[in-house]
């Protein structure tokens, strides 16, 4: 794999990083309906205007899925270059899948539509689980490995992976709460979205702390006309 190759891998990472969260809020802010406080990402795919995530998650799934691969090559051996890809990996197939099979309506929404569970709709919690569960165990096993430069990626990998599960759990309680009439409305889609955020902004940073490490050029194969003349 030449380094431009690589370079592009890790840089489907800081795409989908960007890409995903961006469309969610933007779609989100301007459907007719639909609440960021109140409505959880996933349910952008159903509804008004679903097609847009469908094309969302699953995109951004591939460009995660690209993104493992560059990890894989980037690491090049050693403490977390195995498992931490194929935790990349399952969660970019979480994102695919949870774009493929909408979830059940929920919340209110799509407007007019009563709460349901459907097999679809377990699939779609199935991916769901995988895509944040996978998430946040990759920024824990790559922590340590991330931390080999600085001790600073120790710390933002693992409270990155802890605040991607906690604000998952989270909005399944709020979720829960709003359901039984006890909390409304329940800021349930406010702490998917964090969980969200979190997770693409530590793939962002790996990524762009990757690219870095690997430069399209390497310096080793890089010479000068006067490192020639000195040979």
């Amino acid at each position: 794999m030449t380094s431009r190759t690589l370079s592009v891998l890790l840089g489907s990472g800081i795409a989908a990083g960007v890409l995903v969260p961006v469309l969610l809020w933007a779609d989100g802010a301007t459907r007719p309906g639909y609440s960021l406080w109140h409505h959880g990402a996933s349910q952008l795919g159903t509804g008004e205007r679903a097609w847009l995530q469908t094309i969302n998650f699953v995109l951004g799934g591939l460009l995660l899925a690209a993104f493992a691969a560059g990890v894989r090559r980037a690491l090049r051996g050693g403490r977390g270059s195995t498992w931490g890809p194929i935790l990349l990996a399952a969660t970019a197939a979480g994102l695919v899948v949870a774009g493929l099979v909408p979830t059940n309506p929920a919340l209110g929404y799509p407007p007019g539509q009563p709460n349901v569970v459907t097999a679809s709709g377990i699939v779609h919690q199935v991916a769901g689980f995988l895509l944040f569960a996978g998430l946040s165990a990759a920024a824990f096993v790559l922590a340590r490995r991330l931390g080999e430069t600085s001790r600073a990626w120790v710390v933002y990998s693992r409270l990155s992976g802890t605040l991607i599960i906690v604000f998952a759990f989270a909005a399944g309680i709020a979720y829960r709460l709003d359901t039984l009439g006890i909390c409304r409305p329940a800021p349930a889609g406010l702490l998917e979205h964090l969980s969200l955020l979190a997770g693409f902004c530590w793939i962002v940073a790996v990524g762009v702390h990757l690219r870095r490490a690997h430069p399209n050029s390497p310096s080793a194969s890089a010479m000068s006309p006067g490192d020639k003349t000195h040979r």
